[in-house]
């Protein structure tokens, strides 16, 4: 339980707000079952190179490698459901408390949860495209195409190879966190939930607001910079603070 003294800080500075940008990490999709990239013992990395899995070179140079081991993880994904964290920042927007979401996430469960402006910086798992002419293609068609052994998968309209739409190492970021700096520098308060804050170039972001808070289990290199920090579960916490928002 989070103490009470915590959670009254953080709704005085979403209160005082005139706009609240939230930018979430893995740790609030943790509570839906999906593991997270760098923690010790249970990181996805622990098992596999990223390098070796989700990267451009694999992808192109050796897309059979890709396939069997780095899109499977992709696939996994996919199943998820929202939890109470996705849940509280879609009630949170909706009722003018927050603007909007940044995510590094590629999950899709802020949109599954209900949230309207979800800006993916890391790309997402819903979609593919084709290399050729830009064609879009749900991921589920990029998955039968490789279940029936075609590989790499190809665009139906132009031949061209189809990708999923997820940036991988050695991807340039889209356009998405080119309009995530511009919000966040025009907010007064930004709200980091379950990100570590090392992974360059997201990790900027924080810099861009006056007011920040940071509600995550484990420490960040931006706790000294931040208002608050709220060290707990990302679900228990929003939920916390959407109930406090509501009384007041």
């Amino acid at each position: 339980m989070v103490e009470k003294y915590y959670i009254e800080k953080a709704i005085k500075l979403i209160k005082e707000s005139r706009k609240t940008f939230v930018l979430t990490g893995a740790g609030v999709s943790t509570e839906s079952g999906i593991p997270d990239f760098r923690s010790p013992q249970t990181g996805l990395w622990e098992k596999v190179d990223p390098m070796e899995a989700l990267s451009t070179t694999v992808l192109y140079n050796n897309p059979r490698k890709f396939y069997k081991e780095g899109f499977k993880m992709l696939l996994g994904m996919t199943g998820a459901e929202p939890n109470k964290a996705h849940l509280a920042l879609a009630e949170m927007e909706r009722k003018g408390y927050i603007k909007g979401i940044v995510t590094q996430n590629i999950d899709n469960l802020h949109q599954k949860a209900g949230s309207k402006y979800v800006l993916e910086v890391h790309g997402n798992t819903r979609e593919g495209s084709c290399l050729n002419c830009k064609n879009k293609v749900k991921l589920d068609v990029i998955n039968n195409k490789v279940n029936k052994g075609e590989i790499p998968p190809r665009c139906d309209a132009c031949g061209g190879i189809l990708r999923p739409d997820v940036v991988f190492f050695g991807d340039m970021l889209p356009e998405d966190f080119s309009i995530a700096q511009e919000e966040v520098g025009t907010s007064d308060l930004l709200i980091v939930v379950g990100s570590s804050l090392v992974v360059s170039p997201v990790n900027y972001l924080p810099q861009l607001v006056k007011k920040l808070i940071i509600i995550n289990i484990g420490s960040t290199p931006f706790d000294r910079r931040a208002d608050l920090c709220i060290q707990g579960k990302a679900g228990e916490v929003l939920d916390e603070i959407l109930k406090g928002l509501d009384k007041e």
